[in-house]
């Protein structure tokens, strides 16, 4: 039987999904074109002539991890690093020259080596309130993220990703939509070359972690219309994706939100593309 803790993680994330409904969005639409998908074809094989070295916070997660996999399949960069609290094991031969800094997050400026020389940064760190308690959640979901970013900036990164939460608002009334979107606003702060922030909607992915309150989101998104499910859910591959074949378009905005629409669309292209 679920506990308490688990009870209340469960009812605050069908909170967060019935707010998320009451957003407006249309869901994905029909996809690139031919022409679009071709562009980005030959704008993924400019991208990796130019050597750019990434590095990925939070690879341990679910979102992390499904990138990593991406990153190294697609062979975008010359240079891969993890950034986390633990060394991570990996049995698979593609995983060979990946490169592992181990931090402590209470004491990042003693690591600000770790965030130097990268190019393009991922940042997927992310916790629930269930596991870590509200100081915890917002410590690493807030404080952790802009700490971060801020090592990052200093460290030369020209291209911070972050992802964040369809909903987001640094005004909401609910804790973890007001938490990411204090943060997405404290790092466009931080004047990133470019600044690309992606809010998908439910994640959509059997997780190695449990997690009570989104598989009940899951089962409550399964039960809806395919037409309103997919305006506020997400497979993560799609997400990933997405984040990947945005990094090789160029752009002249230097702060980017891409709503969970634009997340499908984009994220659609990849079938289509051959590394």
């Amino acid at each position: 039987m679920a506990g308490p803790a688990a009870l209340s993680a469960a009812a605050a994330a069908l909170v967060a999904a019935l707010l998320l409904l009451r957003r407006e969005d249309p869901g994905p639409g029909a996809g690139p074109s031919m022409a679009e998908t071709e562009a980005l074809s030959k704008l993924r094989e400019d991208f990796r002539m130019q050597n750019k070295s990434v590095f990925i916070l939070g690879a341990s997660g679910e979102t992390g991890r499904a990138l990593l996999k991406e990153i190294l399949e697609q062979g975008l960069f010359s240079k891969v690093t993890l950034i986390g609290r633990r060394k991570l094991t990996f049995n698979e031969e593609a995983y060979k020259n990946v490169n592992q800094e181990v931090v402590d997050f209470e004491k990042l400026e003693d690591y600000a080596s770790a965030f130097q020389g990268h190019d393009v940064g991922f940042c997927c760190l992310g916790t629930t309130r269930a596991k870590a308690g509200a100081e915890g959640f917002v410590r690493v979901d807030r404080d952790y993220v802009l700490k971060s970013a801020e090592l990052a900036k200093a460290g030369g990164c020209k291209h911070f990703n972050l992802v964040s939460s369809k909903g987001a608002d640094k005004s909401s009334n609910f804790l973890y939509l007001q938490v990411k979107g204090e943060v997405e606003a404290k790092v466009e702060e931080l004047k990133f070359d470019r600044y690309s922030v992606f809010r998908p909607g439910v994640l959509l992915c059997d997780r190695q972690e449990s997690r009570p309150g989104e598989w009940l989101v899951r089962k409550f998104f399964g039960s809806l219309p395919e037409s309103w499910a997919s305006g506020q859910s997400v497979p993560l591959v799609t997400v990933v994706r997405a984040m990947l074949n945005n990094v090789v378009r160029p752009s002249d905005k230097q702060m980017e939100l891409l709503e969970n629409k634009a997340i499908h669309d984009l994220g659609k292209a990849h079938d289509s593309l051959k590394p």
